[in-house]
C-alpha cells in the first residue's frame, strides 16, 4: 500500500496518446478499433501499417514481408517501418518485430513470412 498515494499514476497520466498515423491528427486511442469515424481511410481499409523492430535482420525481414503482402494485395498503404525504441514502447510491445496495423498491434514476437501478413489481414477484414 502507498503511503499517500505516493507511486501512484493517475490514470490520465498513464496514457500517452501518440498521433494517428493517417494524417488526420487523431490520437491512437480513438484509432483502437480498425473502423472509426475519426479516420474515415480507416472504414474501408487500412489507413496505416507499421513494422516496429530494433534494426536486426528479423525486424527487417517482416518489413520486407509486410510491403510484399500489402503490394500483392493491390492496396496503396506505405508501409513505415519504426525502430525508435521510444517509439515502440508506446505500443506496448515488448517483443520485435511487431505489425501494427491502423494503430492497433495484430502481431509481435514473430516473423511473418508474406502469406501470413496476407492471412491475417483478411482475417482482419482487409
Amino acid at each position: 500500500m502507498a503511503l499517500f498515494n505516493f507511486g501512484k499514476k493517475k490514470k490520465e497520466e498513464e496514457k500517452k496518446d501518440s498521433a494517428c498515423a493517417c494524417s488526420c491528427g487523431c490520437p491512437a486511442s480513438e484509432v483502437s478499433e480498425i473502423a472509426n469515424d475519426c479516420c474515415p481511410e480507416a472504414k474501408d481499409g487500412i489507413c496505416c501499417v507499421k513494422v516496429l523492430g530494433a534494426g536486426c535482420k528479423f525486424c527487417h525481414e517482416q518489413y520486407e514481408n509486410a510491403k510484399e503482402a500489402i503490394k500483392s494485395m493491390g492496396l496503396s498503404v506505405e508501409v513505415e517501418y519504426i525502430t525508435d525504441m521510444q517509439k515502440v514502447m508506446e505500443y506496448g510491445v515488448m517483443s520485435m518485430p511487431a505489425l501494427v496495423v491502423n494503430e492497433k498491434v495484430v502481431s509481435q514476437g514473430k516473423v511473418l513470412k508474406v502469406a501470413d501478413v496476407e492471412k491475417l489481414l483478411h482475417k482482419l477484414g482487409f
